[in-house]
């Protein structure tokens, strides 16, 4: 809201119209019992946060996290609000979860688990009300599991209810490397406005997941230097710039990128000396604490929020740039609204379309909100939740208060 109370200068949005956003549709805690291998019982806590539907029925995804809770839900579902409204997506924001290590059960139990998560939703998601997307923890797999129970409960075939979902059950190409594709796309239009280019630009990307490796891969196809990249477990680095197929494969073999070039620690990475640093891992992985040690140019936010606001303060104090999550990981979110789209029409668009949308629409975005950046003079977030606020405003003001 601190952030948002900045941008509101630059809207037109009135006081009713902000009390919307400020309150979330809904959110529900759910207990979720679920029997283990061994025959006991375990009680698991689920959510799932509604934040708004001014523009359209609510989208966001299903993390599985340890300590997850309410709040951090309701947080992430209103910047889902804010990102679909940057991308022109007739979407609102939601997001959900389970309070769970998924490494800690067997295969059995989470299915268990997520079916159970599942049927205690099944009134409240749906292809026209709340849409349910991968996030944290959760895959295709899960995204299966989520649709045949919510199916089964309701007797039919309804495929959008679900996105992020395997090919043969209605998934999207493009729908796994989006958020990584549409981060080192937005970071070169974002360098190539201020007059600097990506090509040999130093890259270390913190969070070596799909999102991660997605961002790598592209980044250092525009001409790029990858120079370090790090997972849970450790980092690796090159000064020269790491060769990511042989990555790629090191990290299928062992499980993770540890032991490839020279050895560093996640936090180590953070503190690089490089150009560009994309945070691809999760929610305030830049905060307080650690902000003093980042030396990067550009701080990249390839997943929501992972620059907590205290630290995008100090950042910008030291002359580094943040490129927020509201352009930076709005991939992601074009992607499954483009898979919710052709579940809808039962028409399938192939993969150089769906992959050719993705970077039109999210150049789209970012050219709107840098344009808007550069006639206001403000800095990249604050233009992105104003553009995103007028569109919430004027979706609200149309609808009117029921009743």
């Amino acid at each position: 809201m601190e952030q948002l109370e900045v941008a509101l200068p630059h809207t037109q949005m009135s006081g009713a119209s902000l009390l919307y956003f400020k309150h979330p549709k809904r959110s529900v805690t759910l207990s979720l019992p679920v029997r283990m291998d061994d025959g006991e019982v375990e009680v698991f806590r689920g959510y799932r946060s509604v934040h708004s539907i001014a523009l359209g029925p609510s989208m966001g995804g299903v993390r599985l996290k340890p300590g997850l809770n309410t709040h951090e839900c309701e947080v992430l579902a209103a910047i889902m609000t804010l990102k679909n409204a940057v991308a022109d997506l007739p979407l609102g924001g939601a997001k959900g979860g389970i309070d769970v290590d998924p490494q800690t059960l067997s295969s059995a139990e989470l299915q268990r688990l997520i079916r159970r998560y599942t049927s205690e939703l099944v009134e409240l998601i749906g292809p026209r009300e709340d849409i349910v997307a991968p996030d944290i923890g959760s895959d295709e797999q899960i995204m299966a599991w989520m649709l045949d129970t919510y199916n089964e409960n309701l007797g039919n075939t309804v495929s959008g209810v679900v996105v992020g979902k395997p090919l043969p059950l209605g998934g999207s190409y493009g729908s796994k490397g989006a958020r990584g594709h549409a981060a080192a796309v937005v970071t070169a239009r974002v360098l190539e406005e201020r007059g600097q280019s990506i090509r040999q630009a130093s890259v270390a990307i913190f969070g070596y997941g799909d999102a991660g490796r997605q961002c790598a891969e592209r980044i250092a196809a525009l001409g790029a230097r990858v120079v370090a990249v790090s997972d849970t477990l450790g980092g690796a680095y090159a000064s020269g710039g790491l060769d990511l197929a042989a990555l790629h494969a090191h990290r299928e073999g062992a499980g993770s990128v540890q032991g490839f070039a020279s050895s560093l620690t996640p936090a180590e990475l953070l503190s690089l000396d490089v150009d560009v640093l994309v945070l691809a891992y999760d929610y305030g992985s830049i905060g307080a604490g650690n902000v003093a040690d980042v030396r990067a140019r550009y701080v990249v936010e390839a997943t929501n929020r992972a620059v907590l606001p205290e630290a995008e303060r100090t950042l910008k104090a030291q002359g580094s740039m943040v490129i927020p999550d509201l352009i930076a990981s709005i991939g992601g979110v074009i992607a499954n609204y483009l898979e919710w789209v052709q579940d809808a029409s039962n028409f399938f668009w192939t993969e150089t379309e769906i992959l050719g949308a993705i970077d039109a629409r999210v150049l789209a975005s970012v050219n709107a909100v840098l344009a808007f950046a550069r006639a206001q003079d403000i800095d990249l977030r604050t233009a992105a939740c104003a553009l995103a606020l007028e569109k919430l405003h004027a979706a609200s003001e149309l609808r009117g208060v029921y009743p």
